[in-house]
């Protein structure tokens, strides 16, 4: 099914007008102080097309914390610079499990079992860090997202950071899980310090939805990423990308997509668009509840589920 760009975009102002009717919008992440006091009823949409138009809808420009989202371009990072022999350090599997369980990666003896799970992202981080202090880490994230964008005004919110810092005990004992198994180079603090600030990145949807173009192939997009590289971001989104709830969302949507507990959503279709969803209610998986909503809605409508 394929629908213009005067359809698709009523199409957007149509959800917006329905998902703001509903009455349930989830839970905002309290456990990061700054994000707890965010109003959960809120929501922004837009779509980046093959041809570099973006449509929207709500607040679509409101920024906000793209948290896990992050993990897609720290992986698109570590991807570009080693290639296959990240898979030595961390696996490909869906975890079936919270994203930061601590039990898993004991069983596991170190060894995440993805990028997407905060163990898995923490290796991720130390191979970034390999060579690089925190400070230039953290540069080569941020100069790949503003340059997917093509947009410079793209910044880590300090404010969150800090909350982040003073309520991350779980991921402080994940990254010392990793040293005591070997599967951690740099200093943990060093480790933990720049997933942190990477994870507070802030962006608007429309930012997002551009940056989200090269993992999407589409025509209109920097070349950032190989055709090969690409299939195995969109892979991990689609398996791994929802946590636990990552089956319950390929069964409702069928595209691979990334949350974060900022209540934020890149979800993509291959060839044809990027989708920048943000509504920071949580579901109990803790993916954004009217996000999945509206990206099942936009799935039903165009037709992009890679399932047909």
């Amino acid at each position: 099914m394929t629908h213009d760009h005067m359809t698709l975009d009523q199409f957007l102002q149509d959800l917006d007008r329905d998902i703001r009717a509903e009455g349930d919008w989830g839970e905002v992440a309290d456990y990061i102080p700054e994000l707890g006091r965010i109003d959960p009823a809120q929501f922004g949409m837009a779509i980046a097309l093959a041809d570099g138009q973006v449509l929207t809808a709500g607040q679509a420009g409101q920024r906000f914390s793209i948290q896990s989202v992050s993990k897609v371009f720290a992986l698109a990072c570590v991807l570009g610079r080693i290639g296959e022999q990240l898979w030595r350090r961390v696996g490909r599997e869906p975890s079936g499990d919270r994203f930061d369980s601590i039990l898993l990666l004991e069983q596991e003896k170190g060894r995440p079992r993805n990028p997407f799970i905060n163990a898995g992202a923490l290796v991720v981080t130390d191979e970034l860090l390999t060579g690089r202090s925190p400070r230039q880490a953290l540069a080569e994230i941020l100069a790949f997202v503003r340059a997917a964008a093509e947009d410079d005004d793209i910044h880590i919110d300090k404010a969150v950071a800090r909350s982040e810092a003073g309520s991350g005990h779980r991921n402080t004992a994940l990254v010392h899980y990793l040293r005591s198994f070997g599967n951690l180079k740099a200093p943990p603090d060093h480790v933990l310090g720049t997933y942190i600030h990477q994870c507070a990145i802030e962006m608007s949807c429309v930012q997002l939805a551009r940056a989200g173009r090269v993992i999407a192939g589409l025509d209109c997009a920097p070349v950032l990423l190989s055709p090969v590289k690409q299939r195995r971001i969109n892979a991990m989104m689609m398996t791994c990308g929802q946590y636990d709830g990552s089956g319950n969302f390929a069964f409702r949507v069928g595209m691979p997509a990334k949350s974060g507990v900022g209540g934020g959503l890149l979800v993509i279709a291959p060839g044809k668009a990027s989708i920048a969803i943000w509504s920071p209610g949580l579901d109990g998986w803790g993916n954004s509840r009217m996000g999945t909503l509206a990206a099942e809605r936009l799935a039903e409508f165009t037709g992009w589920s890679v399932f047909g």
